[in-house]
């Protein structure tokens, strides 16, 4: 059988410490960053999407992803020559609470690769059991699968630093899911995604030698990460270390205001979640804004106390890097580096967090009275339920000529139950506007220069839960066209595309509350 053209490049593996057992079976790892395991082989593989412009980031051609080699090697049913699979070690702090190890429970790593002057490390999510999936079979199901392969490519073309996919895999096995955890387990179709990174370090991956007080083995993945990952910075000092995490706090603030600039809510912001190089990573329950409604989030098991909310997702990126400064401060021993990091990112996150409203809005200089605009704005998006991303596609149309009235009129697509409006609200909507109006006729760009700059940041597309819902359901029943529908509407997302026009919609009615649309479980 001929090999794919994948050139190996493994580093991780060659410098850093392994565990020194070679089994999957479950166990506490010390003194190691990963386990060399075996894929689960599946009964039946199918390919059933691939991403093309993700196989060429690792040297990969189309006539490629449709090989029974490729088919082979990424369901798990054939090795690469040469490769050494594994599952990394790492904890992480759940919902606020220390978890201990966690680790990689159903995801392994086949191998790191280099094309062109780039190194990629190719991870199978799953493909059975590891040290690390404690009680869990290791396993992934097909919905899950589908939202992940879908979104990481739709993230991507947003520009939003994230993890890619590579291909949607059927393994021809069945999984048994609990989907809300009520009692009520049914079996569905298994599936293998194959994700696409730099690097799947996380947050928890130094905290667990820090937990475990494994000084020796946390300062040589400090010097893996800085060497391979942040090659401006010196390794092996405590300037370096410092430099390091301030490095890590302005990537992960660069994160953050992409999240919220085009809506999105990860949902499951643990420190295992959270990659050390700043890219979106393990997408589980997430969603995009549907009403503008900074309380919400997509997760169930996150439904009563809502931690992981839009409005709160910039908070809890600094509450995690207060606890990855924990685990690094071992390696340092001084607080002050560490604190002026975290002072710095929650002051730059006021700052550009601003910024990034305003070029929303369409606006640039600075005015006296543009806090009091944006401000204003998040109080009348949620006096009636008003889809976040048509009113500010919708928002660029308005032109500094126009009455409050005509401008208001131009946005009411977005707003779900327009002919309800009392009296007051269509008032206050109307000072806004009459706010906005006057800020506009400040602006030197023309109507149409303001509209093309904010179309290139207020996405006209994003994937919402009811449209990758549907793509479950059809691919349920043997029916892929909408995964291939959707992913070439995630390609161009800022693009008007004519012939997409039925996804720049509102979420139906019928979406409003069914499972999979509006909340999600963990379960997948």
């Amino acid at each position: 059988m001929p090999k794919l053209p994948l050139k190996q490049a493994d580093c991780f593996t060659k410098e850093l410490p392994a565990d020194s057992l070679l089994t999957n079976e479950r166990r506490q790892v010390k003194g190691a960053c990963f386990s060399y395991v075996t894929p689960r082989v599946p009964s039946q593989p199918s390919l059933l999407h691939a991403s093309a412009k993700t196989a060429e980031l690792v040297g990969l051609t189309e006539e490629d992803l449709e090989s029974e080699t490729f088919l082979n090697v990424f369901s798990g049913k054939e090795l690469l020559s040469n490769s050494k699979p594994y599952a990394m070690c790492y904890g992480g702090h759940q919902f606020g609470h220390w978890a201990g190890q966690l680790g990689d429970g159903r995801a392994i790593n086949l191998a790191e690769v280099s094309h062109a002057g780039e190194r990629w490390a190719l991870q199978l999510k799953g493909s059975g059991e590891t040290p690390y999936s404690r009680s869990a079979d290791g396993l992934a199901v097909l919905r899950s699968s589908i939202r992940e392969h879908l979104c990481s490519e739709a993230m991507y073309h947003l520009g939003v630093p994230t993890s890619r996919s590579l291909s949607l895999m059927l393994t021809g096995d069945e999984v048994l899911r609990d989907v809300m955890y009520d009692g009520n387990p049914a079996y569905e179709k298994g599936a293998v995604v194959c994700r696409v990174a730099k690097s799947f370090l996380r947050f928890g991956s130094f905290e667990i030698h820090a937990a475990n007080r494994d000084k020796e083995t946390l300062r040589k993945l400090a010097d893996y990460t800085i060497r391979h990952h942040y090659p401006t910075i010196e390794a092996g000092t405590k300037k370096g270390y410092a430099d390091f995490f301030k490095a890590v706090c302005e990537r992960s603030l660069t994160m953050v205001i992409h999240w919220q600039r085009v809506g999105f809510v990860h949902g499951v912001m643990n420190t295992d979640n959270m990659s050390i190089l700043g890219d979106t990573i393990d997408y589980g329950p997430y969603g995009w804004l549907e009403g503008y409604d900074p309380n919400w989030t997509p997760n169930t098991t996150d439904s009563q106390h809502r931690r992981y909310r839009y409005g709160s997702q910039a908070d809890m990126v600094f509450w995690n890097l207060h606890k990855l400064a924990n685990a690094l401060y071992i390696l340092i021993e001084e607080e002050q580096p560490f604190v002026e990091a975290l002072e710095w990112f929650r002051n730059q996150y006021a700052i550009q967090e601003h910024e990034m409203h305003l070029n929303k809005l369409g606006l640039t200089g600075v005015e006296p009275r543009d806090i009091e605009l944006v401000a204003d704005l998040k109080g009348v998006l949620q006096l009636v339920e008003t889809d976040m991303t048509i009113f500010f596609r919708r928002l660029s149309s308005v032109k500094k000529t126009q009455t409050e009235q005509e401008a208001f009129d131009l946005i009411q697509e977005a707003l779900y139950s327009p002919d309800e409006l009392k009296v007051e609200t269509i008032d206050q909507w109307k000072s806004w506007f009459a706010h906005y109006l006057l800020r506009l006729r400040k602006e030197s760009r023309t109507d149409a220069e303001r509209q093309a700059n904010m179309n290139a940041v207020n996405p006209k597309y994003v994937l919402r839960n009811y449209m990758a819902q549907l793509a479950i359901e059809a691919a349920d029943k043997g029916d892929y066209a909408l995964i291939e529908e959707l992913y070439q509407l995630s390609q161009k997302p800022y693009e008007e595309q004519p012939h997409m026009q039925k996804w720049f919609a509102k979420r139906p009615e019928w979406a409003r509350v069914k499972i999979g649309c509006s909340m999600l479980s963990c379960s997948s």
